[in-house]
């Protein structure tokens, strides 16, 4: 099969399948490799280690699949709703996170039949389509492909989808037709993006510390929050979409036809209380076919915490006294802030009988902390 021909026969069919844009480029060492070697000798990846140990593998794609030539990169938009105004006890999650589906689950079922329809050809290609967990510089290979540009939030901007999308990608083991890559940068002027991080977590123009990223923060990071980083966390519990909501190439957000990522009842927002009186079974029933069971228990309400004592109010005492002595340390670290935060009489006691029960150190000072902070605001 001539490769015009096969070219236009793949993308044809992952249209079919769902995918918004279809792209195609070499299998080549990425251009900006350099880039994120430097990104991870910064060591802004913070507790990421897989990245830096898998970084040779980043540099050439065979690595994901031998005998790779071309790659077919794809991308699946899930713009849906605009966010909802927060009230009292709740809290933002990230847009790309509302609908009850995992999107690695969503997209590799397209990519399956995908795999399947190379394996069908008249003359069969061995293909292996990934999503976000291979060693692949998806980004870099979308900006070769035609997709777009890596804007200064480091994120892909497409003209007709903004950056509202996922990226996946298909390895193929016969040369295509390759698409021009996208060499101009349209963000221009612009630092929308970088002024709106509400922690600072850009070093400069396409460089981001992801150790101060909200998103990686709620979601990767596995330990206590910083404790200065706390504050400017807000109403987010899972994720972060500021540097998306701000810029101008999002103002015109083309809807998706997918009902998987349309937003579950108690996705935007979430109810931050009753989350304290939901067990690991509980929580496992809820959330573990979504994007939200990444964190685990222990790490959404953890975040939850925080955003329960960024906002204090009466209400939230009986969820983070429930979560002051739950049986994960870091749960109980973040609910001593956040009690802490509410400056009142009836979050004194509270504290002081954790303490006298309290066998942890990380969680003791906590509580201490809290305390001081509690009595200079009564």
């Amino acid at each position: 099969m001539e490769k015009e021909i096969l070219t236009k026969s793949l993308k044809s069919e992952a249209k079919r399948l769902g995918f918004d844009y279809a792209g195609v480029c070499p299998v080549v060492k990425p251009d900006n490799f350099g880039h994120f070697e430097n990104w991870l000798d910064s060591g802004y990846f913070g507790e990421m280690s897989y990245l830096n140990e898998r970084r040779e593998a980043y540099r050439d794609p065979q690595m994901v699949m031998g005998g790779a030539v071309s790659i077919l990169m794809l991308a699946t938009n899930y713009q849906t709703l605009e966010p909802a105004l927060i009230n009292e006890g709740q809290g933002r999650v990230s847009r790309y996170a509302w609908g009850d589906c995992d999107y690695h689950d969503s997209i590799h079922i397209r990519l399956k039949s995908l795999v399947e329809f190379c394996r069908t050809l008249p003359e069969p290609i061995v293909a292996r389509g990934v999503v976000d967990t291979a060693p692949l510089l998806e980004r870099e290979f979308a900006q070769l492909a035609g997709m777009g540009w890596q804007a200064k939030n480091t994120m892909l901007i497409s003209r007709e989808l903004g950056s509202w999308f996922f990226i996946a990608a298909l390895l193929v083991d016969k040369e295509l037709q390759y698409d021009m890559p996208f060499k101009t940068d349209h963000c221009g002027t612009c630092t929308a993006c970088l002024d709106a991080c509400p922690t600072d977590a850009f070093v400069k123009p396409h460089v981001l510390d992801a150790t101060k990223c909200i998103s990686y923060l709620t979601i990767e990071h596995r330990s206590s929050i910083p404790v200065k980083l706390r504050e400017p966390m807000g109403d987010w519990i899972f994720g972060c979409d500021v540097c998306q909501d701000v810029c101008p190439w999002n103002n015109k957000p083309q809807a998706t036809d997918k009902d998987e990522f349309l937003p579950a009842s108690d996705r935007n927002p979430t109810n931050l209380r009753e989350l304290f009186w939901l067990d690991d079974d509980q929580f496992r029933a809820r959330f573990r076919k979504t994007p939200l069971w990444r964190p685990k228990r222990r790490g959404l309400l953890r975040n939850a915490a925080i955003v329960l004592g960024n906002r204090p109010a009466r209400k939230n005492m009986d969820a983070l006294s429930r979560g002051l002595n739950d049986q994960e340390e870091l749960i109980r670290g973040a609910c001593a802030w956040a009690l802490g935060r509410h400056g009142n009489y009836q979050s004194q006691p509270i504290l002081e009988n954790r303490l006298a029960a309290e066998t942890t150190d990380e969680v003791k000072q906590e509580i201490i902390h809290a305390l001081k902070v509690a009595r200079s605001d009564t």
